[in-house]
């Protein structure tokens, strides 16, 4: 059973991209208690600059996008914790999520929406200080380093709106890159460089995370010269994509030959209880709209569950008396989950 230090919920989502945030919303608004776990907030969508093919918007940013749906999914009661989550696993009937900090969450249900996670750096300190000065997040955590020194390692115009945001709140900004030029709009990086706070780390790669109790220092290699430079900073971010990482699901949930997450058409795996969304699954279409259709369905097959799990039985119908059918009187109706 969980512990009594640990905090319950009836439902964690692991994931605040596009099909976390939405399972959020809908499970919130169920009135379950709800968290979500991310390393990050957006996931891919914050690489797409446009979005014209999700309904609703002729054309919008992926970041305002997520922004939204993020917002709504907190004002009916949701919660955001940033943290890696490491290990699940199911104790008596009841799903803990432990994370890179030490955190552990309960929940009577779990909604696996992770989608793909941030790609690491690779280099020594680096895991030792997650969520200890090394983050995968800017839009989550810039506002933590107000007037303090960090370094950004990223490239390609998603970045952008990473140094914008780091060299509005940071005293000094490193930005470190493997090539001659981070962006390559010219008219976007004199933007960046305005402010006169963001210094250029060209022809390098990052070779070591250095601190105490966190971060201290950032030391980069010239892949040049194989030179070694050792940036003072508080803050490592780290924006250089993703990456499928469902190895600490095996044996615990269905994967298939490509590590992706097995469901049914409600979003259920393998195990009771436990239900996945996006482009963690096997859904052949990865696209945000399919993600977000998913990320409710998930989040009422969870209603559902806990709602069993507690001896009410859910029936979902739908009603569309209110269609108006000529020569017919109108009748009120509409989509009802009701208990029983």
């Amino acid at each position: 059973m969980a512990g009594t230090h640990m905090k319950k919920y009836d439902v964690v989502i692991v994931g605040a991209g596009i099909a976390g945030l939405t399972a959020a919303l809908y499970a919130a608004r169920q009135k379950l208690s709800t968290l979500v776990v991310s390393a990050d907030l957006g996931g891919q969508l914050l690489l797409t600059t446009e979005i014209q093919n999700f309904p609703g918007f002729m054309s919008i940013g992926g970041l305002e996008l997520i922004r939204r749906v993020e917002e709504q999914a907190k004002t009916y009661g949701a919660e955001i914790v940033f943290d890696e989550v490491v290990g699940v696993e199911e104790r008596e009937g009841v799903f803990v999520v432990k994370t890179a900090s030490g955190a552990e969450y309960a929940s009577d249900a779990l909604i696996l929406a992770f989608g793909k996670s941030p790609r690491e750096m690779g280099v020594p300190g680096e895991r030792e200080f997650k969520g200890r000065g090394v983050s995968y997040c800017v839009i989550c955590d810039a506002p933590l380093y107000r007037g303090r020194r960090v370094a950004l390692v990223g490239w390609g115009a998603h970045n952008y709106e990473n140094i914008i945001l780091l060299r509005d709140y940071a005293s000094k900004v490193y930005w470190v890159f493997p090539g001659e030029k981070p962006i390559e709009e010219d008219e976007l990086l004199r933007e960046a460089l305005s402010k006169g706070n963001v210094e250029l780390v060209p022809f390098s790669e990052p070779a070591e995370v250095k601190g105490d109790k966190r971060v201290q220092a950032l030391v980069v290699r010239d892949k040049r010269t194989s030179e070694l430079r050792t940036l003072e900073v508080d803050g490592v971010f780290v924006e250089i994509g993703y990456v499928t990482k469902t190895g600490f699901l095996r044996g615990f949930v269905e994967l298939n030959e490509k590590g992706e997450i097995v469901v049914d058409k409600a979003c259920r795996t393998s195990r009771p209880g436990v239900f996945a969304a996006g482009d963690v699954t096997e859904m052949p279409h990865k696209q945000a709209v399919i993600a977000a259709a998913m990320g409710a369905c998930a989040a009422l097959s969870a209603y559902a569950y806990v709602m069993e799990k507690r001896g009410r039985k859910v029936v979902s119908t739908a009603d569309w008396r209110h269609v108006e059918i000529p020569g017919k009187k109108k009748e009120g109706g509409g989509l009802a989950i009701k208990l029983r």
